[in-house]
């Protein structure tokens, strides 16, 4: 009933607005000449709306989040073998976990409602983020970023799921902002300087809190490079020595939060973990191609009983090897196509996917403010399929945008593109199967659409135009004969 309400709505609105002069006119000064004010209207609305939700809605989770709070907010869970088994074999997780038990310690809270509005106060300071990259890079398009942000924050319930995914955003957002910020050259020297110092510090956070959220790291490091050869003989001394002090600060600044950051999880008393025992990365390779692509529950239990990392990197070579020579070079590539819809089709990123998603009951019911809410939200709420559209309605229109917005070979619009791409490559060799691995690059997608908008109502207008001068040709062909 919502959905349909929704695309009656949608469609009604597109007709008046093609149909009626005074509403197109109505409507052409609330959301393009009034863009800013009503931008800011629609995301302090959404804000509003977000922290109702969680107000409300704020369910304990299973699988590695509710393990991660689970750990952090209570001290005497690091007794039990289980936990320091999975942090034993998931050594990755540790950073994140110290991290939760130091913010759980220094404001005196435990509960998943507490864990939840940092869930929220990271996603939406990422959105501020990427609204401050757009100011840097296209003011003009503010009021396009602040509909974009408003539009993928209404459907964002990962806010109430206090895991690497969302806490690792504002840190992708924020580097992101930094190497734009340095690349601006009418900027003040020490806004630059400091930009530098912030992206290295924030690259090597991200590198503890999420790995694989560096990719646009590199996507940034071949661009300069492809950049600065195609112009070394044009760019003046000035300039080299510019770029090279940048990249000390940038350096600099990430050697010390690395070293920094690694002593304190080195040295941590917190849990006793062997990380003898940890997982090595090959595994989630060999993961990676069965059955969907992504998470493997008999391999990841045999990780738990071979008792050495080189044992467990055998295993999952011989896995791996197995796997790609049944496939054969075609299979692999059939495999590949599929591996690749799996990971991006879902506009709601895998939510409800993991296992033991949440740990309650998952059919609410209708009474109270509460349960309509998880109607929404739980695997068999009443209006979970109204939710499911809604997610995927914004998906594939954010799509479009970046397909339709094809043409321009401006730098920072290259590096976003290639930083997908790069996503996109890393979730076929490793573990996927699901767009949950999307959400650490949504920083990349949502700035990629912003920027290419306004090429992509030229291109619009462009193929319409044909469209119509075809018709007319084809008319006049009619009469003719």
């Amino acid at each position: 009933m919502l959905t349909t309400g929704l695309v009656i709505g949608i469609v009604a609105i597109l007709v008046m607005n093609y149909a009626y002069p005074r509403i197109h006119a109505w409507l052409y000064r609330v959301f393009v000449t009034e863009q800013l004010r009503t931008g800011r209207l629609l995301l302090l609305m959404i804000l509003a709306g977000q922290i109702f939700f969680v107000f409300f809605v704020h369910p304990n989770s299973g699988f590695d989040s509710g393990m991660l709070l689970h750990t952090a907010t209570d001290p005497n869970s690091v007794y039990d073998p289980d936990v320091t088994s999975y942090f034993s074999l998931n050594v990755n997780n540790l950073p994140i976990m110290l991290f939760m038990h130091w913010i759980s310690t220094t404001f005196n809270q435990t509960t998943w409602e507490f864990f939840d509005f940092v869930t929220l106060f990271f996603v939406d300071l990422s959105a501020i983020f990427n609204l401050l990259s757009v100011r840097i890079l296209q003011k003009r398009a503010m009021g396009t970023a602040m509909y974009i942000q408003a539009a993928w924050l209404a459907v964002f319930p990962t806010i109430i799921m206090p895991y690497t995914d969302a806490w690792g955003l504002p840190l992708v957002s924020f580097y992101l902002l930094c190497y734009f910020a340095v690349r601006k050259s009418d900027l003040h020297s020490l806004i630059r300087v400091a930009a530098a110092t912030g992206f290295g510090i924030s690259v090597m956070l991200t590198y503890f809190i999420k790995p694989s959220s560096i990719i646009p790291v590199i996507a940034i490091a071949i661009m300069e490079a492809l950049m600065a050869l195609d112009r070394h003989k044009s760019i003046k001394p000035q300039h080299w020595f510019v770029a090279l002090a940048m990249m000390l600060f940038m350096c600099e600044s990430a050697y010390y939060t690395y070293q920094y950051v690694n002593v304190r999880v080195e040295n941590q008393t917190y849990i006793q973990v062997d990380k003898s025992r940890a997982i090595p990365a090959i595994h989630f390779m060999a993961m990676g191609v069965y059955g969907q692509g992504g998470y493997s529950w008999w391999q990841a239990v045999e990780m738990t009983f071979l008792p050495t990392k080189q044992q467990k990197t055998d295993y999952s070579v011989m896995m791996l090897k197995k796997r790609l020579k049944k496939l054969g070079p075609t299979g692999y590539l059939k495999f590949l196509v599929k591996k690749q819809r799996n990971n991006t089709a879902d506009g709601t990123f895998g939510w409800l996917k993991e296992g033991h998603f949440f740990l309650e009951n998952q059919k609410p019911n209708n009474k109270g403010i509460t349960n309509k809410l998880k109607n929404f939200i739980y695997l068999y709420g009443r209006h979970i399929a109204d939710f499911r559209f809604a997610a995927q309605l914004w998906w594939v229109t954010l799509l479009a945008i970046i397909a339709l917005g094809f043409g321009p070979r401006w730098s920072v619009i290259q590096i976003l593109r290639l930083s997908i791409v790069g996503g996109f490559m890393f979730l076929l060799l490793f573990e996927g199967g699901r767009s949950r691995y999307l959400i650490q690059y949504l920083p990349c997608f949502l700035l990629l659409s912003i920027l290419s908008f306004e090429r992509v109502v030229v291109n619009v207008k462009r193929l319409t135009g044909w469209y119509e001068v075809k018709v007319d040709e084809a008319a006049a062909a009619d009469k003719s004969s």
